[in-house]
């Protein structure tokens, strides 16, 4: 049985955990690595006091000026070293650096020091896993072992991932702070980036036995509302938060209860979350305000309302979707866009019609080994009356995927196909 007050310490370390290294790494001037590694002392020291003191009425509080007066340490000791590097030469090494001033100066809201650290923690200088596993870590709260379980990957590869991005922002001395107006667009954009990942990975998992990979998505959703917060004049932050809530809203009616994935056009409606697709809505609103209507994210949620706005599937404007798809081609030229589109053009104009296509995107070696080509392709052949192409173009999918759930609904959608 879960011991109630372990559940409770683990909720409050996830909750906790991020404005504390946020509020570290500012006053440690950005040293996000030592934010860390003080976190996890103070956490330490709670977990020392609490199972026998008590959990006090306020924990996050606790923590805070526990971990504070620990920063405050390292800040002291860095200034009795520099006193000494300034009589005895340039071998005692570390610069000094300055204690807060005054309390006041650690007083400004708390999303600040959040949204810096999420700045820091996207940076460019990073890749792209680097940038997914470091925000987990410290703005998500999970353990190295719990990014590695989401990812699919060795405990060790995750670890080492997170030792040097934290290096790397380390010797390239990336500030702690929002960048400045005319480098935020392009840092947001790392941001939007990682935070898409997260989702899309909880979302539909890219191998495993899981389709979906609910922690994933719910995190992903708090980054995007966090950064809606904090960021209201940006039309793309409005933008993706709508098409991860609208997204997010379909989740309860994904999978059967057996795990088993059921696509939306068979999917039961009044599974979805009305009040999410409402809210998704809102901001899908407020970014066509702000003047985003050409935004790629933007144009992703507006495709998503087409689905969320029609109550049975033969009630879907595919014509306006296969529009959208195409206004977002030319804003992201992608070939997974493309196919996109003929999915929207077939459910508009017939399968005839998309055929011409996705025979040309299978020409494109971008989309060599990419099963969902090959599941669309099964799609038109079997609407088309091609049913041995069919059937292979669904096999073919199947062995293309990683993920488990796909793989037996793609050979079942092979076995259903009819005989010639």
């Amino acid at each position: 049985m879960e011991n109630p007050l372990s559940h409770r310490l683990d909720t409050l370390w996830r909750m906790e955990s991020p404005a504390l290294i946020a509020r570290l790494a500012r006053m440690l001037r950005g040293d996000v690595g030592r934010a860390e590694e003080l976190a996890q002392d103070t956490w330490l020291a709670a977990l020392e006091r609490w199972p026998t003191q008590g959990v006090p009425d306020n924990p996050g509080a606790w923590l805070m000026t526990t971990a504070r007066n620990r920063a405050i340490d390292v800040l002291r000791q860095h200034q009795r070293v520099a006193g000494q590097h300034a009589l005895w030469g340039s071998e005692l090494e570390p610069q000094p650096l300055p204690l807060p001033d005054d309390s006041d100066a650690l007083q400004d809201d708390i999303g600040d020091d959040l949204l810096r650290l999420m700045f820091v923690a996207c940076h460019p200088v990073l890749s792209a896993d680097a940038r997914v596993a470091l925000t987990l870590r410290l703005l998500g709260g999970l353990t190295t072992d719990e990014i590695a379980r989401a990812f699919l990957q060795p405990e060790p590869t995750i670890a080492q991932r997170i030792v040097r991005a934290k290096r790397t922002l380390a010797n390239k001395q990336v500030a702690f702070e929002v960048p400045r107006q005319a480098a935020l667009p392009e840092r947001l954009g790392s941001v939007l980036e990682v935070v898409y990942l997260v989702f899309n990975e909880g979302y539909t998992a890219s191998m495993g036995d899981d389709w979906m990979r609910p922690a994933l998505c719910d995190e992903a959703l708090r980054l995007g509302r966090v950064l809606a917060s904090r960021l209201p004049a940006w039309p793309q932050v409005h933008g993706l938060l709508a098409l991860m809530e609208l997204q997010a809203s379909r989740a309860a009616a994904r999978v059967d209860a057996h795990g088993t994935p059921i696509l939306l056009p068979e999917q039961d409606r009044a599974r979805w979350d009305w009040l999410q697709i409402a809210r998704g809505q809102a901001a899908l609103a407020q970014a066509m305000a702000l003047g985003g209507s050409d935004d790629p994210y933007v144009l992703q949620a507006a495709i998503a309302d087409c689905h969320a706005r029609a109550r049975r599937v033969q009630d879907t404007d595919w014509a306006a979707m296969a529009a959208l798809y195409q206004r977002l081609a030319v804003q992201q030229p992608s070939p997974v866009i493309e196919l996109n589109r003929a999915v929207a053009v077939s459910r508009a104009q017939g399968a005839a019609a998309a055929w011409p296509l996705v025979e040309q995107l299978a020409q494109d070696p971008r989309l060599d080994g990419y099963a969902p080509l090959a599941a669309v392709q099964g799609d038109l052949l079997l609407q088309l009356g091609r049913v041995d192409e069919a059937r292979a173009a669904f096999l073919r999918a199947a062995s293309l995927t990683a993920n488990a759930r796909e793989q037996a609904v793609l050979r079942a959608r092979a076995q259903a196909v009819p005989i010639a």
